[in-house]
């Protein structure tokens, strides 16, 4: 189960990461892109982070309630 967690984790930092990335393109190509990609990508991304602190917060939960 720790791999589980350790996978899913790893999946959800690049989820964040690459959005961010995606977010970053649209400030920098600007004009209408940006205005109806960024706020979107921003939520989005808020989003992906809380799902990976979630994660790690149950990573970290059973790892201390299923030490071996």
């Amino acid at each position: 189960m720790e791999n589980l967690f350790t996978v899913l984790i790893l999946l959800a930092i690049a989820a964040v990461s690459v959005t961010l990335g995606f977010g970053i393109y649209s400030l920098y190509r600007g004009g209408e892109y940006a205005r109806s990609n960024s706020n979107r990508l921003m939520r989005l991304r808020v989003a992906l982070q809380a799902t990976a602190v979630v994660l790690l917060m149950l990573g970290l939960w059973w790892k201390s309630t299923h030490a071996g």
